[in-house]
């Protein structure tokens, strides 16, 4: 398995190119702002040959490159249908008033080959199997994407802006939901064995075993001691 992963643009999301081995197919994940040269100089080093993109939600730090990838490489892109409109209208998913800038120019809108995810499905693309489970909370169609354990691989789930190493996702922004970010930890993220590896939209790899003992969002959540509302003190990331 090759997962070849950067931080992209002003942000730092996380890209990743994912496949089967070296020269092979691959699947890009989340191509954000100013993406484009890491997913190509990555294509090149791996001699890789991209069949989709898929997004794990729809903030312009994390698809704000999906319309030149996937026009540049004729591959289509994988959206929850609750998030698509943030493609044409970024603004709009950050309350941004029309107008006001937003890191310089960006290209937005669809790509011409768009499609839409749904909770339980599972995409097999690149000789990959990805089981997609919607996870609303930071935006009303954050999905997350695992790929089961292969031979001496681990299960490995790329998370988006739902679990990170420490923390979770921000739910201040339009979209999101602190009630439903806690039902899609413990719904998505608790059942899930200790090994599988945390690929998160920003910042470092982590693993389930890990944030169950020490992510106070996901303690508190396998505890049942968080209500409705409730927080803590950690820190919150992504846009």
């Amino acid at each position: 398995m090759l997962i070849a992963g950067f931080p992209a643009g002003a942000w730092g999301t996380n890209c990743y190119l994912v496949a089967p081995a070296a020269g092979e197919e691959c699947v890009i994940f989340d191509p954000g702002h100013q993406a484009a040269q890491g997913v190509e100089e990555t294509l090149k080093k791996h001699r890789l040959k991209p069949v989709a993109v898929v997004l794990t939600h729809g903030h312009i730090d994390h698809v704000a490159s999906v319309v030149p990838v996937c026009g540049a490489l004729d591959v289509p892109a994988w959206i929850h249908p609750r998030d698509r409109y943030m493609l044409s209208d970024p603004e709009k998913a950050l309350g941004r008033s029309i107008g006001m800038p937003l890191m310089g120019e960006l290209t937005v809108g669809e790509p011409d080959d768009l499609r839409e995810l749904t909770d339980g499905s599972k995409l097999h693309l690149a000789g990959l199997e990805l089981n997609v489970a919607h996870a609303p909370g930071h935006t009303k169609g954050s999905v997350t994407f695992r790929m089961p354990e292969a031979a001496d691989i681990p299960p490995v789930l790329f998370s988006g802006d739902l679990l990170f190493a420490g923390s979770i996702g921000r739910t201040d922004l339009p979209g999101g939901d602190h009630t439903e970010m806690l039902e899609s930890l413990a719904r998505v993220c608790l059942p899930l064995d200790d090994s599988t590896v945390v690929l998160s939209g920003h910042g470092p790899q982590t693993s389930i075993g890990r944030e169950r003992a020490t992510n106070p969002y996901l303690r508190e959540v396998a505890e049942s001691r968080l209500q409705p509302g409730e927080g803590t003190a950690a820190p919150r990331r992504g846009m």
